[in-house]
């Protein structure tokens, strides 16, 4: 197995399951409602607000993946539209999933020597450190998303 799929196979157990932590983004917001995912308990950040800022990095860097230009900005990283019903948590959660699977398709096919040239201009690093970068920056945010929904359901038993 060469090492790009070996990343995206990564990248998948993050979001979908499957990795040694025994812990995905997605098993962890499948029950998630609207409500939940857009309440703020103690000045932390939604679940809405961190599975956005996860999937901000993911998403710009797709369009570099595809051929496009970094056009990332990290004020922009939290700034997700607005979740006003159901409808809108499931059509955003659908996008994130779909992105996901795409990251990782389109890492796999990376060849190898591609992980040691820079991602875009010198000062963003190499494509292995910004792939690896957001797999971390994602187990990273996953534990706040689970430690504000068990905060949650605390308080909604309460």
């Amino acid at each position: 197995m060469t090492t790009t799929k070996h990343i995206a196979k990564h990248f998948r157990e993050i979001y979908f399951g499957g990795n040694w932590t025994a812990s995905n983004l997605k098993e962890h917001i499948k029950d998630v409602t609207w409500e939940q995912a857009t309440t703020q308990v103690y000045g932390i950040n939604t679940m809405a607000t961190l599975v956005f800022h996860i999937h901000y990095y993911v998403h710009e860097t797709l369009k570099i993946l595809r051929g496009g230009e970094l056009d990332a900005h990290d004020k922009f990283s939290f700034d997700h539209p607005p979740i006003q019903s159901q409808e809108d948590w499931d059509i955003f959660l659908e996008q994130v999933w779909a992105d996901a699977e795409s990251f990782a398709n389109l890492v796999e096919q990376l060849p190898d020597n591609t992980l040691w040239q820079n991602i875009a201009e010198e000062k963003h690093g190499i494509y292995y450190r910004n792939l690896h970068g957001i797999i971390e920056h994602a187990h990273y945010h996953l534990g706040q998303i689970v430690l504000v929904k068990k905060i949650l359901l605390q308080m909604e038993e309460s």
